[in-house]
């Protein structure tokens, strides 16, 4: 596989500018769109910029949650209550909904290590494609460990999981642009969604205080 991991440290800065800037008007939902940028994701949160996508249209409210349960085989192995059950999570921004959720460790690894945890924190309206630990476990050790050793590489891997804007299932499918400029592409309907052709949601439309997230089983390689 390849994977685009090229981003220079001006387009991360002028990316997380700009998704700051768009925090500040967060509305009821953007036509069709998504936003490409890039990056760090540190101790709280991966960031991006608003860029309109070609192909889908997301709801841009900040704290509004879709009325629909989360779904999915994988949604079985979160806990009932605490911290880390979907009533837990719902409470706290996406990147600290992560952290409590023990299938997304890695992924939160990862995120502190970019040092996009307060940007991801931060942002009124997120859609994150987040990799489960599994997911991780798929690539080899080695290329796992030299993406993590390279932050620039590693912010343009993560933020390739993050589109603007909260997009509900029905939604989902068609063509989502990243923050990190690459596209997602969706297929399916109801319950049942691949992601970049062989990526399963396996646990969707999990709410988090200012994300909607869907568990996948495979890392997004960016195209």
């Amino acid at each position: 596989m390849k994977t685009r991991l090229t981003l220079s440290l001006a387009t991360t800065a002028l990316l997380a500018a700009s998704l700051t800037a768009c925090g500040s008007s967060s509305s009821g939902g953007s036509g069709g769109g998504s936003s490409a940028a890039a990056s760090p994701m540190s101790s709280s949160a991966m960031s991006g910029s608003a860029m309109p996508s070609s192909g889908s249209s997301s709801s841009m409210g900040g704290g509004a949650m879709n009325a629909s349960k989360p779904f999915g085989p994988a949604c079985s192995s979160v806990p009932k209550s605490g911290k880390g059950s979907f009533s837990g999570m719902a409470q706290d921004p996406v990147a600290t909904a992560a952290s409590n959720n023990p299938a997304l460790s890695t992924l939160v690894t990862a995120v502190k290590k970019a040092g996009l945890v307060d940007t991801l924190n931060s942002a009124p309206a997120l859609t994150v494609f987040a990799p489960a630990n599994s997911a991780f476990a798929k690539l080899p050790k080695s290329q796992l460990d030299a993406v993590l050793a390279d932050k620039k590489q590693l912010t343009t891997l993560l933020t390739g999981h993050v589109v603007q804007g909260r997009i509900s299932p029905d939604k989902l499918a068609g063509d989502h642009k990243s923050l990190a400029g690459t596209t997602i592409k969706v297929t399916g309907s109801g319950e049942k969604f691949t992601v970049d052709g062989n990526a399963q949601v396996v646990c969707g439309n999990v709410q988090t205080a200012n994300a909607t997230v869907y568990i996948i089983d495979t890392v997004l390689m960016g195209k």
